[in-house]
């Protein structure tokens, strides 16, 4: 899939994986390939971006997953 990690003013991470790990509220979210539609909100943690990318730390965003693309907008 598609993902883009973005912050206010800069792209964090972009590219392609095919496994994400998203922190919530309700404990964590593992996206896979052309995962059913989504939108949901992020709490503190880390972003796992698949076995060979660096982990992306958060305080609170959201994320969209249409098709086969995941949005995943980040606080400062």
């Amino acid at each position: 899939m598609r993902v883009s990690v973005l912050g206010l003013k800069q792209i964090i991470w972009q590219g392609m994986t095919n496994e994400v790990i998203l922190p919530t509220d309700e404990g964590e979210v593992c996206v896979l390939d052309f995962h059913q539609p989504f939108l949901v909100k992020l709490s503190k943690g880390d972003i796992r971006l698949g076995a060979d990318v660096s982990n992306v730390s958060v305080t609170e965003g959201i994320a969209r997953m249409h098709g086969n693309e995941l949005t995943i907008l980040v606080g400062a």
